[in-house]
């Protein structure tokens, strides 16, 4: 769950970028955008000269997604939520974006290896090609390297990335264990919350805190970011069964394959419909991981037009709206429509 965030829309012709999240908020303002990509290409820049290590593999290891590329969405809003206050440009909005995408990055090694991932951005994984304890390892490294660059903004961005990382593992671990008796729907948005939400909260926070917002209105921008990143992680579970041109960058039926509970399929199981669709949908998904590529197609069908996929989408809207109302406490401007164009594109993407 801690995926790039997926694009905002299908590549035009089949062919070249997709349209991201980032590219959709900034578009109609060209000075915004010119000031939001400058930070952007800073980070990118303190990102590789962080990573550096003296040992030759570690060196190697840790540049390995950095230089993969992506889609840098996480410095991206604490750049753009940087641009609400007075210090927009400052080094510090620079350093706490790489403090979060250095978060994100150490978040993909471990995922990688929890899910035995072979591919991550288009080449091998670093578990695939360095091991298990390498790829390991090197989280721990970029945690570590976040937490320097952190150490450099000062104790409350310390105790702030602590308490983010802590989230993470929490999230995760509920991810791992399973419900234990709690409602799956519930389960699954709390840890959807944790594991995406509040690193997307935290890069708002940032932004804020960085770019010399008040206090009170840093609180509000990182509601609206941990909203936000819950949208963005259900909509993107939506289009893994929805898209057929798998917007989401995964296959269709991905998460299918792997027994991933997502939310149209936890909808689906808790319907209590008795039409013949619905009984069949819901004996297809109680088989847990689905090998047989028949019945992956099948379910995708059926999915598709099920109750289930409508009342997912409708908590998608309800949470892009909800990230909405938090940006009516944000002070007016170019900024401020941009994250609002943010919520909408979330939004529209599921209809």
């Amino acid at each position: 769950m801690s995926a790039d965030p997926p694009a905002a829309g299908p590549r035009p012709g089949g062919g070249g970028p997709a349209v991201t999240f980032g590219d959709a908020a900034l578009a109609g303002d060209p000075v915004l955008e010119a000031t939001v990509r400058g930070i952007v290409e800073r980070v990118e820049v303190l990102l590789r000269e962080a990573v550096e290590a003296a040992d030759p593999v570690l060196n190697e290891t840790a540049r390995h997604l950095v230089e993969a590329g992506g889609k840098r969405f996480r410095p991206l809003l604490t750049a753009l939520v940087a641009q609400l206050g007075g210090r927009a440009t400052s080094e510090e909005v620079v350093l706490a974006g790489a403090v979060v995408e250095l978060t994100h990055l150490a978040t993909l090694y471990h995922d990688d290896v929890m899910d035995e991932a072979p591919v991550r951005r288009g080449a091998p994984s670093a578990n695939a090609r360095w091991g298990n304890a390498v790829a390991i390892l090197t989280g721990d490294y970029l945690f570590a390297r976040a937490a320097n660059l952190a150490a450099r903004l000062g104790p409350e961005a310390v105790r702030i990335q602590a308490d983010t990382f802590a989230r993470l593992v929490q999230g995760q671990i509920a991810e791992t264990v399973g419900p234990r008796g709690v409602d799956p729907v519930e389960h699954y948005l709390r840890v959807i919350a944790d594991k995406t939400g509040s690193l997307i909260g935290t890069c708002a926070r940032f932004g804020g805190m960085f770019g010399g917002l008040d206090p009170s209105t840093v609180e509000v921008a990182s509601a609206y970011g941990e909203t936000v990143g819950i949208a963005f992680q259900l909509s993107d579970d939506l289009l893994d069964i929805a898209s057929p041109s798998s917007e989401s960058g995964k296959t269709p039926g991905t998460d299918l394959r792997e027994g991933v509970p997502t939310l149209p399929v936890l909808y689906a199981l808790a319907d209590d419909a008795t039409d013949p669709n619905s009984l069949r949908l819901r004996e297809i998904l109680a088989l847990g991981p689905l090998t047989d590529d028949d019945l992956v197609a099948e379910a995708l069908e059926l999915l598709r037009d099920s109750a289930g996929l409508k009342r997912a989408r409708e908590t998608v809207r309800g949470y892009a709206e909800r990230a909405r109302t938090h940006l009516a406490e944000l002070p007016d401007g170019s900024a401020r429509r941009a994250l609002e164009s943010l919520a909408d594109v979330i939004a529209d993407r599921t209809a």
